[in-house]
This record gives C-alpha cells, structure tokens and sequence, in this order.
C-alpha cells in the first residue's frame, strides 16, 4: 500500500472504497473488525458476529460508518500481525516519522468485562514527530437508525435505541455534528489510546489510560501466544497454517462454540453482480470441516465446544428426527435466519443487494450429514469417546439418512436454480453412514448394521453407475449429466474411491482441463449448469486447495507442491484468504472465510506428509 489515500482504481465507486484484501481482522470471540491499510475500521458489529453493525464502510462509504485513525499527512502503510497472535499492526511512514496503530480487542473470561466488548486502538509514534487525525462515526442498525451523541472532554458516548457505545481517548475529542474528531501530535516514543466499549446498565463507560491500554495489550499477546502454543504442526508452511488457525479461532463465538463461515456479509463474488450472501451464521459442513482442521492441529477444546453446540442446537434429543437438519443457525442455535434485503446500503463497490439473513437456511442439503458425523467420528476417534446420548442421536440422523438419501436437494452450493440429485450430496450420505458403521465397529456401539451397510452399499453403487459419465471420462454434477463440478474432488479425500483409481484420475484430468486455472478451481460452469443467478464469478479457494490434496494422494506431489505454493501467493498481505479469486487476482466474496483456511490447513499438512 503505497498511500492513504482511498482510490485504488478507475470509477468514483473504487476511489471510496478500499479492496476487500486490503484488510486486517481482530476479534474477542463474539465478534470481529476489519481494519484496512489505511487505518480505518470499515466493518464492525456489535455484541456479536450477526448483531447490526455499527461500521459497514466497506458495504456503503458513506452511509455505512467508519472508524478512521491515520497519520494527518501523506504517507505509505504497511499491516502486520503482532507475531502469532491476532493483534494487528499498521504502521505510517512519511518525510517526518514512522507511526502506527495497534488494534485489539482483548479476550477475557470475565463476564462483566466481555460485555464490554472493547476496541482499543494504541497509536505509537516510533521514530520522529507525528501528527495524526481521529474520526470516529458510528452508523447504528446498518446505517438505518439516528443516534444521539455526547462529549465530556477525553469521552464521547453514542446511543442509538437498544445500544450505546463509549469512546474514551486519552487526547482531546471534538464534536463534528454526530461524529467525534481529533487531531494530535505525538514526539517519538509517545502513545494517545482510543478504546471504543458498549455501554449498558451493568456495563459503565470506563476510561482506557496508557498504562491501562499497555497492561491489556500484554494480556491480549499472552492469550493468542498460549492458545497457539497448543499447536502440534510443525510443518513447512507453518507461518500460513498458524495464521489460518488463529482465524478460525477468531471465527469461533466463545458463549456457545459456534464457528460462523465468515464474520460478514454480502462482500460480492463478483462485483456489480447480485452474488451477495450473509456468511455471519454457523453451517454444519462448514462448521464440521473446521472439527477436522482444528483436531488436526491438536485444538481439541474448540471441537469439543463444537460438539457440545451441536448437542444442545442440532441433535434431536429424542432419538428420531422428524425432518432433516437446518443446514446452518445462527451462534446462539436460533433457527429463523429470515433474509432481508437492505435497499438503502449501496453495496461494495456499488454491488447490490445487501443482505442480511440467509433464506438458504431452508434449503435441503443433503451432504451436511456426511460432514457432520464425519466429525463425530474424528473427535470420538482422535479426542475422547461420544457420550451414548450422542451416539443415539447419531443413530437417529443415520436412520433418516437411509430413509432419504435418494431426494433431490440444492446442494453443497446452496444453487437456487431448483434441486438435483447432486453426486456430492450422494457422496457424503454414503460418507454419513460409512463412518458410523466404523464407530460402531470400532467401540462395540448398538445399531442397525444390516440395514445401515445395505443402504451404504447402495449408494456406492448408484454412485459408480449413475455419477460416471462415460463420454466425458469423468464423474459429473449430478446423476445422468455431462457437466463437471469441482467438488467432485473430495471423492479420495472422503475415502471413497482409491486416489489412484482409473475413472478417478480420468476425472482429476477431466477437471485441471475445465475447471483450472494456474492451480485455481472454479466450482463449475454457470453457463453449463445454471444456477438460477445472474453473471459468472471466480475461483473457489476451497476447491483449488481441495485440488492439492486430491493430487497429492494421487501420487503427484511435485505438480501439488506448485499448485500450493501458487495459491499462497493469492493471499492477502496477512495471510488471509476470502471466498473466491477473480480473474485478475482479487479476493471476492466474504472474508475471511473459513471453509478457505481450513481447506488450506488441510491441504498443507498432507502434502507436508507426502513430501516427508
């Protein structure tokens, strides 16, 4: 980033808006903030993940609120990550001084205290003098609902109906209609401290002293440094893997376990396009691949909280689920996700809609069972045994899998272009019920196991007979079609077929010549398989690091190695990937996102292992 400045292109539009890539996440595991190169907080909800915003710059420069905080002259920005931690650093350099700004929010275990939910900003002039300029405006309820505002020297408290928040700073505020400004210089080695807290009843505004802000900052490095000492990868890629599972973890809302797909919304897959999705709720497959990648690095306390989450939200209870699962619920286990859209918000960019909500949360998707007890079997296997209530709910969920199997359903892609039979969905019923046949094996456990092997080897061989296409030389999108889908790739890495089977190295053949491009995948072909929306859109990470793996277990681990190392260089400046890849290289889509940086997780340590 060579300048403050907000023009990173041609178009009024990409002048006010900084890139998607061009931030940086903190978070106190109930919520996050993304703060861009320039310093200022664009993205910002609260008390939690899903709550309305209170900064949404990133979806409307001008209606959406920011929190800006940046050297008051020309200068060149550089962003780091404190090191294994989630304390982020952007720094200013200019003709008179190097500056920066240190951005946390700290993690306690103090209820009364995390209801603060505090945002402390450390502004360090390190080398030099230094002016800077502050300017903090709120946008309560997604910029749709005034506030009221008032000053008392180093404190300003907004309020706004059902939420107040107090900034306290340690240099002078100034009032600029609704909004608060401030204008300061610091000599070297000096420090001003902002800190941004919700304000309640049982939480009063409370200052944020330097000496206060240091002790807090100590704290918050010594909270991220420990949980990440807990790590057991030791691998090549051991800066990437680290920095993708200290996002999953900021991903994770601590109060109830539950890991959100992405902590925003609506950020486009493509801009100008009607691709725009709320990712801020926990989806079981997205959810239960994070179990994976967290046991894998040794995180067992997260996948605990996981399963705890999906006891006590997803799990019937009585043994006999009279409907199939809700493929995703919001942190706190509520069902209605009742998507909205919100006309007054420009967009990113100017893509629109904006949405809040996911009316995909009644969709049927039938491939978030295999996912879901694919992670019971791995904690039961690699942390401690299920609990026998657990082991009848998986039970219950693997009898309706054997009932329903065979219905068309949207997908691991949420299309709304009306169901299918989809080959991944029939892939993971079969991955549902094959790894409760092995719990049961392997612990002695009571079930079916006639009836439950019946049906597992029927679905392996409607698979074989219905998902090959003979003409293409691969398996397909769906039973009796000739189109490809890229997640077809996780047939090997779920066990299904040999990684060296002809049909399927015909198919990863079939794939690296229609889906990939310079080791990026794209999930499918719109054109060829409609999708029931407009416009195309860009690579998916999660594929292209499916793609690895599936090479590296087919024995070309060198082609693997390229393709991995390609795709880090698609990361932003911090590590940190969104949903997809454009053309041109930009991050698309919602970010961070977690299906991106498990994949990645995964992909690293197999081919780490394959390498030797």
């Amino acid at each position: 980033m060579v300048t403050t400045a907000r023009d990173g292109g041609a178009g009024a539009d990409r002048r006010r808006y900084l890139p998607i890539a061009e931030h940086g996440l903190i978070g106190d595991l109930r919520s996050v903030a993304l703060v861009g190169t320039d310093g200022t907080i664009d993205w910002y909800c609260c008390p939690c993940f899903d709550a309305p915003s209170v900064f949404a710059a990133i979806l409307d420069a001008e209606k959406g609120g920011c929190f800006e905080l940046a050297a008051g002259v020309p200068a060149r920005t550089k962003q780091f990550y404190f090191p294994d931690t989630n304390v982020l650093i952007t720094r200013f350099y200019t003709e008179d001084g190097v500056g920066e700004v240190q951005d946390f929010m700290p993690v306690t275990e103090d209820p009364a205290e995390a209801e603060r939910h505090r945002l402390i900003r450390r502004v360090v002039c390190v080398r030099g003098a230094l002016p800077f300029r502050a300017r903090v405006a709120p946008r309560f309820d997604y910029g749709a609902r005034p506030h009221t505002l008032r000053v008392e020297d180093h404190m300003a408290v907004f309020e706004s109906t059902g939420l107040g928040l107090a900034l306290t700073a340690t240099v002078p505020l100034e009032t600029d209609g609704s909004d608060v400004t401030a204008e300061f210089k610091l000599a070297e080695g000096e420090t001003a401290v902002f800190a941004l807290d919700q304000v309640s009843g049982a939480t009063e505004p409370r200052g944020c002293p330097i000496a206060e802000a240091d002790h807090q900052f100590g704290q918050t490095v010594a909270y991220w440094r420990r949980w990440l000492s807990a790590s057991k990868y030791r691998g090549r890629w051991r800066e990437m893997v680290h920095r993708s599972a200290l996002t999953l973890k900021l991903l994770t809302y601590a109060p109830t376990g539950a890991i959100v797909a992405a902590p925003t919304t609506s950020l486009p897959e493509r801009l100008g396009g009607e691709r725009n999705w709320d990712y801020r709720y926990v989806w079981v497959r997205d959810a239960a691949f994070c179990v994976y990648a967290m046991l894998r690095l040794g995180f067992t306390g997260e996948a605990a909280q996981f399963m705890q989450f999906v006891t006590r939200h997803i799990s019937s209870g009585d043994g006999a689920p009279s409907g199939p699962l809700q493929i995703m619920y919001g942190i706190d286990g509520r069902t209605d996700l009742t998507e909205r859209e919100l006309a007054h918000l420009e967009g990113h960019e100017g893509s629109a809609p904006v949405r809040v909500g996911n009316g995909a949360a009644q969709q049927l998707q039938l491939d978030i069972y295999g996912a879901l007890i694919d992670s019971i079997y791995l904690y039961d296997k690699w942390a401690e045994p299920i609990s026998s209530d657990q082991w009848d709910n998986v039970c219950a969920l693997v009898d309706w899998v054997c009932d329903h199997w065979d219905q068309p359903d949207e997908g691991i892609w949420e299309t709304r272009g009306g169901r299918r039979k989809f080959l991944y969905s029939r892939l993971m019923c079969w991955v549902a019920i094959e790894r409760a046949v092995r719990m049961a094996h392997r612990r002695g456990l009571p079930a079916d196991l006639p009836r439950w092997q019946t049906c597992r080897d029927t679905v392996y061989r409607r698979i074989m007979s219905r998902g090959w296409c003979e003409s293409r030389g691969a398996f397909v999108q769906h039973e009796d079609s000739e189109v490809l889908d890229a997640a077809v790739l996780m047939m090997p890495l779920a066990k299904f077929v040999a990684p060296t089977d002809p049909k399927w190295l015909s198919t990863l053949d079939a794939l690296t010549r229609e889906l990939v491009s310079d080791s990026l995948v794209y999930r499918y072909d719109p054109q060829a398989s409609p999708d029931g929306l407009r416009g195309d859109e860009g690579t998916f990470s999660i594929c292209s690091f499916w793609y690895v793996e599936a090479m590296v277990r087919a024995g070309r681990v060198e082609e693997a190695q390229l393709a991995f190392e390609k795709m880090l260089t698609y990361a932003n400046h911090l590590g940190l990937y969104a949903e997809e890849i454009s053309h041109t290289g930009q991050q698309q889509g919602n970010f961070p996102q977690a299906f991106t940086h498990l994949s990645l997780i995964s992909a690293a340590f197999n081919l780490d292992r394959a390498l030797g």
